[in-house]
């Protein structure tokens, strides 16, 4: 009797402790079974890849902009707005921890040429500064000029060129990272106005130096700018919400104090989102005014511009000019995915002779369609269909128009 209780005993204690064990492995409230559910999670988690879009998008945004560590790219920037497509390359390299040197060149289907090198350091100062550094070469062939102000038409078309060397240096300061953005710069740059080549006259067999001050001139500018506002875009390379708000000083110094002159640029932006950004009202007006110095022209080439694919769309590149130019422009921009977007604008502007005249009556303007494909910051490619008093104009780009 006593040695069947002993080994009842002793057969029970190894059972005890297995259910012991077994009741210590087992979770004995909720949160200690989701604690266990997300441990074993833990151990099979991987970086989380975008879909297909969005790893195209990514490897089109890097091509097209150099973005993505050191590597050869496409560049396709212009040396002058109107020189059709440009095709080139640049290779960028990282000379620090966020700092890069890049090298890049372009030629266009009318030969206009771009060749510059580039350095820049984003995060200075904490963060809070950028620095820019650029030396290059660029020429133009055939840029149009239609005559000074609103009244001119299409058949007044002239061509010139200019050859144009360029050294600057440029800095972007954010005193609290955001909203305030203070800015300067000064540029060494000569312009050598030239006879131009295409199928419309060149500009010397319509006008003179003394119709049109800067025919044949050579200027050579010590160019420095002063800029304050303030900024709450996510980028101004593409942003949903936000605006931002400056004005930029600029001071043209000729050498032979001949064609010295001052400049004040003001630009407003403001994007309104609309059902969570699923739509956008973007709004931008800019204001640009020249003011010659005391006893100095304006050369023809140097006066503000309107048309083409960054203001007046609908219009050829440059198809008004004068002294003080004024752009208004809206789109309603419609979220598609998240890289892509649709666009329907309107363009609005003029240019004058006098700052007086800087109004609503007279305004030249277009309406079209575009599409753009984007990252979060960046726009890679824009292609709009602008159609205005002269016709339609197709317009492909790199970067964002506002």
């Amino acid at each position: 009797m006593c040695r069947a209780v002993v080994l009842r005993v002793l057969l029970a204690v190894p059972a005890a402790g297995v259910a012991t064990a077994a009741a210590a492995q087992e979770p004995q409230t909720r949160q200690a079974v989701i604690e266990q559910q997300q441990a074993e999670k833990v151990k099979t988690l991987q970086p989380q890849e975008g879909n297909r879009g969005e790893r195209v998008v990514a490897r089109l945004e890097a091509m097209l902009t150099g973005l993505g560590g050191s590597h050869w790219y496409p560049f396709f920037s212009n040396a002058y707005a109107g020189g059709g497509f440009a095709l080139g390359a640049g290779y960028r390299m990282y000379v620090g921890p966020y700092s890069t040197l890049a090298v890049q060149g372009s030629y266009s289907i009318r030969g206009y040429k771009r060749v510059e090198a580039l350095f820049t350091a984003p995060r200075l100062f904490n963060r809070r500064g950028e620095l820019s550094i650029i030396g290059g070469w660029r020429e133009a062939t055939q840029v149009g000029f239609f005559g000074l102000g609103m009244d001119t038409s299409t058949d007044d078309r002239t061509n010139f060129g200019f050859t144009r060397p360029h050294f600057s240096a440029s800095l972007t300061l954010r005193p609290t990272r955001r909203f305030l953005t203070l800015g300067g710069g000064l540029e060494w740059t000569r312009w050598s106005e030239q006879p131009g080549v295409g199928r419309y006259p060149s500009i010397e067999t319509v006008y003179t130096p003394a119709t049109l001050p800067g025919i044949g001139a050579e200027p050579t500018y010590v160019h420095s700018h002063v800029m304050a506002g303030i900024d709450w875009r996510t980028s101004p390379g593409y942003a949903r919400r936000g605006g931002s708000y400056a004005t930029t000083l600029h001071d043209y110094a000729d050498r032979d104090k001949a064609f010295g002159f001052q400049q004040i640029d003001y630009e407003l932006v403001q994007h309104v989102p609309i059902l969570r950004e699923a739509w956008v009202i973007s709004l931008r007006s800019y204001v640009r005014t020249l003011h010659g110095k005391s006893g100095q022209a304006i050369p023809f080439f140097m006066l503000p511009g309107l048309g083409g694919g960054s203001n007046l769309r609908g219009y050829s590149s440059f198809r008004f000019r004068d002294r003080n130019g004024m752009l208004l422009q809206a789109e309603w921009r419609i979220m598609a995915n998240r890289y892509l977007d649709s666009a329907v604008f309107y363009d609005a502007g003029k240019v004058t002779a006098h700052t007086s005249d800087l109004d609503f009556n007279g305004l030249r303007s277009n309406f079209g369609f575009g599409v753009r494909f984007h990252s979060p910051f960046t726009t890679p490619l824009r292609i709009d269909l602008a159609k205005g008093r002269e016709g339609y104009v197709l317009v492909f780009s790199n970067t964002a128009v506002f």
